[in-house]
């Protein structure tokens, strides 16, 4: 026999001994127990997590009422009617639609864009109102599946258009900047129109501003601006289609409450695809606007 054989002998004896040895070893009274023991390992891990003890959905039902907070100034989203009391708008709409699912009243809380998260924080289950999602709020509160893309767009009057292109031409001590106190109108002029002459106004009557001559233009969501330059003859979307920013708008929610969360998402889903928002969106926009 040559050397060569010998030692493929002397490894195949080795394997066979190290088979063998296992085999042993996986029959012991030990190895059972530690496959035992792996076993309910697997299973604790494959189980189930419990749904959260609590929830603001469960709230909710038990209460009969949705406490909205909107700020009631912000058209065609929401609006209220000083002489009737009586909110307006798609997403006023959208939590009615909401609480008739739910099977509840609402309960509105009027707030303001200054004091929204803290009134929200104290008062409401959830706030709606064309509300932009933004990191800062995303600190405080969970939000709903975004409704519609967005982004900042200038509007002004339509022999004027061409003087507001860009953030450059906008941000010039003679360019007055009009917005709503608050909001994220207020915080984009603030950081790209640092040279600007900026205002704040009433969010109802701020573009009658723009018409008036008391302001040159006004820098605010795409979706107000597709809606105003269908409300009023005078004015012109500058940019429509292209925004100097982009986010998205959604309802706000409580933090960490996954199962309300759900509930909302799961709902929205079936409004943005059974035509329930559409059917409410388009006597504000008419059914020619790309949202």
């Amino acid at each position: 026999m040559t050397a060569h054989s010998s030692t493929l002998t002397s490894t195949t004896a080795l394997l066979a001994a190290g088979a063998a040895v296992a085999l042993l070893t996986a029959c012991s009274p030990a190895s059972e127990a530690d496959a035992e023991h792996g076993a309910d390992q697997s299973t604790e891990q494959a189980a189930p997590q419990s749904l959260e003890d609590s929830s603001r959905l469960d709230e909710v039902l038990d209460a009969g009422s949705l406490a909205v907070c909107t700020t009631g100034d912000y058209p065609p989203f929401t609006e209220l009617d000083e002489e009737t009391g009586e909110y307006t708008g798609i997403d006023v709409d959208m939590a009615r639609d909401l609480a008739e699912h739910l099977e509840v009243e609402v309960d509105w809380v009027q707030t303001s864009w200054d004091d929204l998260m803290e009134d929200y924080l104290a008062e409401c289950d959830i706030a709606v109102g064309g509300i932009s999602i933004n990191t800062a709020r995303s600190e405080q509160v969970f939000f709903s599946a975004p409704l519609m893309e967005d982004g900042k767009t200038p509007i002004t009057r339509c022999e004027n258009v061409d003087e507001y292109r860009t953030i450059e031409q906008i941000n010039d001590p003679d360019v007055t900047s009009i917005m709503p106190s608050g909001g994220t109108n207020e915080i984009f002029a603030q950081e790209h129109y640092p040279d600007g002459d900026l205002v704040t106004h009433d969010n109802l009557t701020i573009f009658d501003q723009i018409v008036d001559g008391e302001a040159d233009v006004m820098t605010t969501d795409r979706s107000e601006v597709l809606w105003i330059a269908h409300e009023y003859d005078e004015l012109c979307a500058v940019n429509p289609d292209e925004p100097f920013d982009y986010f998205e708008k959604a309802y706000m929610l409580p933090r960490g409450d996954t199962v309300m969360k759900h509930y909302v998402d799961q709902w929205l889903t079936m409004a943005l695809n059974d035509g329930t928002y559409e059917e409410i969106t388009e006597p504000w926009f008419g059914d020619d606007v790309d949202l």
